[in-house]
């Protein structure tokens, strides 16, 4: 047993992590302690992690490579990824995303495509306030994204398609008609 020197509690020696060079061959604090220090330092400046993060996947693609194979033929994992995915980046859990997709009827938003069984919904949100809209697929999702969520350019997007629909144009050249048929071909005088 030993007594963290930071919560100062006593826990077993297999609580600590080994460290060479200590009277008893482990750290001082307790691995939460430990924990709780580098994820504050990390929430701090992620930028030092990060950097050594990429560094390790830089001089290790065969390592990375295998790692990436090992996780898709693990179906878990692909479950443990999307879970941390939809909390890190929208700060929400896969019940929601789920409740979400029920309320929209099971498919996305724009065109209620259902998801493919291998890919999920993206979550559209606004890019300058992270509000979440709703869920799209992947080609709704991108559509919102080319046109930058500008609503006058969708909405000259559609005009632009009403303009060159065969059916419109049919329509517009039968009302042109028969506006030129009530117009007398002679002008009359008053």
């Amino acid at each position: 047993m030993k007594t963290c020197t930071k919560c100062g509690i006593e826990q077993p020696l297999e609580n600590f992590y080994k460290a060479a060079g200590t009277k008893d061959g482990r750290r001082g604090d307790c691995r939460s302690c430990f924990a709780a220090r580098a994820a504050a330092r990390h929430a701090a400046n992620p930028e030092p992690g990060r950097e050594r993060a990429k560094r390790w996947q830089r001089e290790n693609p065969e390592r990375v490579r295998a790692q990436r194979e090992a996780a898709k033929a693990d179906g878990r994992r692909r479950e443990q990824t999307r879970r941390s995915h939809l909390k890190q980046k929208y700060g929400m859990t896969t019940e929601q995303y789920d409740e979400m997709l029920a309320a929209q009827g099971g498919g996305c938003a724009i065109c209620g495509r259902p998801p493919r069984p291998d890919i999920s919904l993206h979550v559209d949100h606004d890019h300058a306030t992270g509000a979440i809209r709703g869920l799209s697929c992947f080609r709704c999702n991108n559509a919102l994204g080319d046109f930058d969520d500008d609503i006058s350019l969708l909405e000259s997007a559609v005009r632009y398609l009403h303009a060159h629909d065969p059916v419109v144009q049919e329509e517009v050249a039968l009302v042109k008609a028969r506006a030129l048929a009530l117009v007398p071909s002679e002008p009359t005088l008053f």
